[in-house]
Order: structure tokens, then sequence, then C-alpha cells
């Protein structure tokens, strides 16, 4: 990797997220003479860094992830109590990315701890600047994801309190995307801890309606959570809305389903049931599973 790359994807980062900062920050309360949405913002790519340096230090990645979900948890924290007297909407968000952040936090953690090391950071470790910019990119991650349920609750509009349409209907894709995730993750984890699957590849429970039901049911909550926020936006915190598009790109053409396909290429490749397996299943959106014809 050429050196200059990747403090030029630092540099990259650091600008769109004081875009974010900007766009989200309107019509919001303040403290300290500085939007509290903008505040939540600088604060998910400084615990990044404070966290960074004893990571390179010792060359370790195991607590990686578990920052990234401690992110969205203070970020969560410091709205609800910077912003002051929240509503309905506020704390219901809230509430789901709490849940959200914890759950995955845990399970992501543990799945680290029991393989004792993450291939991702195999090659970057070792590159102060690739590094940083992997850091720094969790950073924006946290931020442009959490975008519009962050601005929803550090809002002062009058939508704040009560129960409608919007908050119903992106409350139940939130608890639908958060149940396919917890049970594809689940049933991939009990597959793995059989000895006899050691060499094959999962195709059963959920991993039989579609090839990565984790990743919709990713997709699906964090577009849950932007239905619940789209009331309480103002003007230009529309734009925090592509946050479930931004979730799609990420987990389909940046990393994701992107990297374990071909991983999973090179692992089998060659096997005919494989094979057979991609031909008949969604890549991302699941549909019951089709039967082999009959020969």
């Amino acid at each position: 990797m050429n050196r200059f790359v990747p403090w030029l994807g630092i540099l990259a980062a650091v600008l769109l997220g004081g875009f974010v900062a900007f766009v989200g920050s309107q019509g919001g309360p303040q403290l300290g003479g500085i939007s509290v949405f903008a505040l939540c913002v600088a604060l998910a790519f400084a615990i990044q860094w404070v966290v960074f340096l004893p990571a390179y230090i010792r060359q370790s990645e195991h607590f990686f992830d578990l920052t990234g979900s401690l992110t969205f948890v203070s970020l969560t924290l410091m709205a609800l109590v910077a912003s002051g007297e929240s509503g309905v909407r506020s704390l219901l968000i809230a509430a789901a990315v709490l849940i959200w952040s914890v759950r995955l936090g845990l399970f992501l953690s543990a799945r680290i701890r029991a393989r004792g090391f993450d291939r991702r950071f195999a090659t970057i470790k070792p590159d102060f600047g690739a590094f940083l910019m992997t850091w720094t990119l969790q950073g924006l991650w946290v931020s442009l994801t959490f975008a519009p349920g962050l601005a929803a609750i550090t809002s002062t509009s009058t939508t704040q309190s009560g129960l409608d349409a919007w908050l119903l209907l992106g409350g139940v894709l939130w608890l639908l995307g958060f149940c396919v995730e917890v049970v594809a993750d689940r049933q991939k984890r009990r597959f793995r801890a059989d000895a006899d699957n050691e060499d094959r590849f999962i195709q059963t429970g959920l991993w039989a309606w579609c090839q990565h039901p984790n990743y919709f049911g990713e997709i699906l909550l964090w577009t849950g959570v932007a239905v619940m926020a789209y009331p309480a936006l103002q003007g230009w915190q529309h734009a925090t809305l592509i946050s479930p598009i931004f979730v799609w790109l990420l987990l389909t053409r940046i990393s994701g389903t992107r990297l374990l396909d071909a991983s999973a290429e090179k692992s089998w490749g060659q096997d005919s049931d494989y094979n057979d397996y991609i031909a008949r299943t969604p890549k991302l959106i699941p549909r019951p599973p089709r039967r082999n014809p009959t020969p």
C-alpha cells in the first residue's frame, strides 16, 4: 500500500465526518456554544483514536469491534443527557440502538476471544497509518450509521412526544431486523461449534433463505431507526437518512459480503454442493428455499 493512501483515507473520513456533523446539527441543542450532535460526532472519532494508541503498541485488534459498540453506547447516552428532557421518539430510538450495540459488542468480543485473531487486520496492524485509518473509518461508520437516530434524539422538534405511524413502522422494521440478525448469528455460531462442520459451509435455518441473513437484518434494523427518526428531522438533517444506504453499501460493496464471498469461493469454489447453494439461494433478500430439482 502506498504510504500516502492511509493518510488520504483518514483525511477523507474526517472531512466526511465534519459534513455529517454539519448537516445533523441544524435546529439541535447546543452545549458550550457547540451543537450536541457535532460533539457526539467528535466523540465518535476521539474514542477510536484514544483506543488506537494502546492497540497499535500492543499490536492487538481484540478491542476493535467492542470499541465500536461502546462508541454507539457513549453517543446515545451523551445525546440523551446533553439534550435534556426527551420524548417517546428519542427514548425508543435510544433503546433500540443501546440494545443492538450491547448485543453486537458482546457477540463480536466473544467471537474474537474464541478465534484469538481477526484476519482482517493481519497485514495492516504493523502499518501505523493503515491501522489508524481503520480506526478512523470506524468513527465515520458510527457517525454516519447513527446519524438519523442521533439527529432525532438531539432534535428540538415538537414531534418528539407521542406515538405515530412512523414510530410504529420503524419499530417493527427494527425489531424484525434485530431478530433476523440475532437468530442468524446464533445459528452460525452453533454450526461452527460442531467439529463435524469444520470444513463445511452453513446452508440451514435462515441461511437456507439467503446467503447473508445477518447482514439483511443489519440493513433492515437501521432502516427502522431511520424511519423512526424521520418526523423529527429538519432541513439539512434529512440528509442523514442516507444511513441505511450507507450500511447497505458498506456490507455489500466495501466489506461484508464481498470479503466473505471471496473467502468462501477460495474454500469451496470446487464443491458442487456449494455452487448449487449459490445458484439457488438469494445473496441478501430472503425468500423460502427452493427444493433441489428432481433428477
